[in-house]
Order: structure tokens, then sequence, then C-alpha cells
């Protein structure tokens, strides 16, 4: 029997390289999130303002987005609709596990954000090391966005200039690289420069309903497809057993909620561990039947010659499909702001880290150097969005980091929690707690390295 648990990581040492701990987790807060500051929990009164069936929609919400359209083509890499809803369902067992982890160990911790957890479960290295996975993940999520805007834009531009899809010679302002960049400084920056995001909370519920459409859209099209659409070759089985792994990448970066989930299970109402176990099930289970039908829907539709942005592979003149390639534009611009907030939110943390300044006292150089954050941000995303057009390749690096959020920190922390008990004899439950924990660093591990080598070795050198 335990006779205690002993707090995780007791030894503050650690912590006196950062005395902003509280403003940086005030800085990664969702912004469909609000939670109650540490010291008003300190006094008593620390229940957040958020019910459960709330805290399911925001995980919906922050689960839900772009990834979607990338989805029938990792069925058709899969090998199929068996196999692509195979890895789904097993990895949907580890991906709510590693949520309720993640929730344990916040309560455990009593921090309030993904990097924080780490940061106080695992120590100063895993800390580092999840907040530049963070730092780098956001970035590539937003090359991947300005990609997606080129793509939508070229079809709705192909659907209202007159000249033939397959025309030699296209007017300048018609061009790929001048539409992302005109978008992107005309909307995408001016979003990113202010300090706070609040008041994006409400174009990015938008975006949600935007989501929805989209998939609802590519159903419709599955039932009632175009007469023209030829015959398509439809794979029932994957061409070697790699080709499923290939997969993962997409749905880790499609089901990836989980750095935003610690501050969203510490605004609800009641944060307790059980209640939050079955939002969790819930939203991904909404985000399962969303993705499914889209990835089923979509590869049916156009079998191995889909493209790897679905609405790629509808005609340009289609109506509905160019009205869900508009919310698809709305949800990234809505998107890449939050994003870039959070990318922007760890590398000012790791800055007073390890220059040892607090924020009361780097207030006066923070607008200049979130300025030139934030430009810096936005022109290297830029140029890069303009010379990989292939969005499925941007993918492929990022759905490796995906993993680590879903599968390798969550892993670690579950170890450590377990191994700080103070227990006289470890009881079966605590062995296969830590054997799950372990076996999801390992997977997760093993997914990381085999998509990141294929990225680099296979996609980019393409």
């Amino acid at each position: 029997m335990a006779q205690g648990t002993g707090s995780i990581n007791s030894d503050y040492r650690d912590w006196e390289w950062s005395a902003d701990a509280g403003e940086r987790a005030r800085l990664l807060q969702s912004p469909s999130v609000e939670t109650v500051p540490k010291s008003a929990e300190s006094q008593g009164d620390g229940l957040g303002a958020t019910s459960a069936l709330g805290a399911v929609f925001i995980v919906v919400n922050a689960a839900l987005g772009a990834g979607l359209l990338n989805f029938p083509a990792a069925f058709n890499t899969a090998g199929g609709v068996a196999a692509g809803i195979a890895l789904q369902m097993c990895m949907l067992v580890f991906i709510i596990g590693g949520l309720v982890i993640l929730a344990y160990c916040s309560q455990a911790s009593n921090e309030r954000t993904y990097q924080e957890v780490v940061w106080a479960v695992c120590g100063k290295v895993p800390g580092v090391l999840c907040e530049v996975a963070i730092a780098v993940y956001t970035f590539g999520t937003c090359i991947a966005f300005l990609i997606i805007i080129g793509d939508q834009e070229d079809k709705i531009i192909a659907a209202l200039v007159t000249e033939p899809e397959g025309a030699g010679s296209r007017h300048w302002y018609t061009e790929r690289k001048f539409t992302i960049s005109v978008t992107a400084f005309l909307l995408i920056l001016p979003l990113s420069v202010p300090k706070e995001i609040g008041f994006q909370k409400y174009a990015s519920s938008l975006s949600v309903i935007g989501t929805w459409y989209v998939t609802a859209v590519i159903i419709i099209k599955y039932i009632w497809p175009d007469k023209e659409l030829a015959p398509v070759e439809i794979p029932t089985s994957p061409s070697t057993w790699m080709a499923v792994f290939n997969a993962m990448p997409t749905i880790c970066f499609g089901f990836q909620c989980h750095v935003s989930s610690v501050p969203v299970f510490n605004s609800m109402k009641q944060p307790e561990v059980k209640t939050w176990g079955a939002v969790v099930t819930a939203a991904m289970v909404i985000a399962l039947f969303v993705y499914t039908g889209t990835g089923v829907c979509g590869f049916l539709t156009f079998g191995t010659s889909v493209d790897q942005d679905v609405l790629l592979s509808y005609p340009s003149n289609d109506i509905p499909v160019a009205l869900a390639r508009a919310f698809i534009i709305l949800c990234v611009l809505t998107s890449y702001p939050i994003l870039h907030f959070c990318g922007r939110a760890v590398l000012e943390g790791l800055w007073l880290r390890y220059t040892g300044v607090t924020v009361e006292e780097d207030v006066v150089r923070e607008r200049r150097r979130r300025l030139l954050q934030t430009v810096t941000w936005f022109l290297l995303t830029l140029l890069l969005a303009l010379f990989i057009p292939d969005i499925g390749k941007v993918i492929s690096v990022i759905g490796g980091l995906a993993a680590c959020f879903i599968f390798v920190f969550p892993g670690l922390c579950l170890i450590q929690a377990k191994l700080s008990e103070i227990q006289e004899t470890r009881a079966a439950s605590w062995w296969a707690l830590v054997g799950y924990g372990v076996l999801m660093v390992t997977l997760g591990a093993f997914i990381f390295g085999q998509t990141t080598v294929n990225a680099v070795f296979v996609d980019l050198t393409a």
C-alpha cells in the first residue's frame, strides 16, 4: 500500500532559472479559455468558468482545422479505407490517454500550460526540449497555413479568370507568389503583431463551422458525384507495411490538441481527471467522425489520384467547393496569428529564462522585441511557403513533432509521476502505468524518427 504521494519535482532549484513562469503560463492560454490566476487559486477560488460541454467544444475546436484536407491522401498512403480507419482507432487510444495524463500531471504539479507541466514533472532538459519543439511545430504549421492559402487562392482565381486552367501564361497579379504575399501582408501580419489575441476567439469559432462545412461538401460530393468524374483506382491494402506508418504524420497533425489541452482542463468548473477523461473522449470521437468522413469520402471519390490537399482535386468552377475554399482561407487566416502567438510566447519565455530578467523588468524592451520577433517569424514562414508549394512535405515534418506532443512528453510525464510516488510496495497497476508510459515514449520516438527520416531523405530531397 502507498503511504503517500510525494510532490512532483519538489526540488525547485531548476526553477531558479525562471522567475516569469506565471507570465508565460498566462501568455500561452488558449484564446478561447478564461482561467483563474494562481493567486486566486491560492485563496480558495480556483474554479474556472468552462462547463464540461464547453470544454468538449473547445477541445474539438483545437483539434479540427485545415489538417482535415490531408486525410484523403493519408488514407491513400495507408492503403485504403480499412487500413486508414484501423490506424486512426489504434492511435486514438494513445491520443486520449495522453490528454488524460497531461490533466493528471497538471493537477499534481499545479501548472497550467503544457510546457510548464513538462518542466515541473520532468525537469529542465525535457522542459527546454518541449519549448523548442513547440516553437518549431508552430513555425512549421504557419508555413503549412500559407501554402494552404496559396492552394485555395489558385483555384478561386482560376474560376474567376476567363483563361483556361492549362494556359501557358498568367497575369502577374494572379501568380501564386504574389497572391500569397499580398494576403499575408494585408491580413496576417496585422493580426500577428498585437500582444494579446483574445479578440480572435469569435473568428476561431467561425472557422470551426467552416471545417464542418468542408467535411459536409466532401461527403455530399461523394454521394452525388459529378457526372464527368472518371473512374478511379481504389487500393484496398497497403503497398508495403511501412506505407501505413507514412500516414501517421497526417493523423498526428490532425488530432494534435495536446498543447492547448492543459489550459482547457484548468479552465473547467470542475477540473477533475475523471470528468476530463469523459470530455476528451467525447471530443476525440467527434473529431474522429469528422476526419474519417472527410478521409473516406475524399479518398473514395478520387482514389490514388487524390491530391495532398483534397480540395485541389475538385474543379475550380464548382460553387459549393469554392465556398469551402473560402472557409478554409478564413480558418487559416485566424489560425496563423494564434499559432504564431504561441510560438512567440515560447521564444519570449526562453529569452527571459536565459537572460534572467523578469517580465516586469523587461517591459520597456518588450514591444521592440515583439515587433522584431513577429516580423522575422512572418518573413521566414512566407519565404519558405513561397518555395515549398507542396503541403504534404511540410506535414511530413511537423507531423513527427506532433507525435512528440501526443506520445513522448505525456509518456515521460507519466513515468516520472509514478516514479515520484513514495510507496512501500508497488502494485501491478503501478507497473502497468509505467509500462504504458514506456510504450508511449517508444511509439512516439519511433513515429518521430521514422517520419522525420522519411521527410528529410524522401520528401524534402525529391
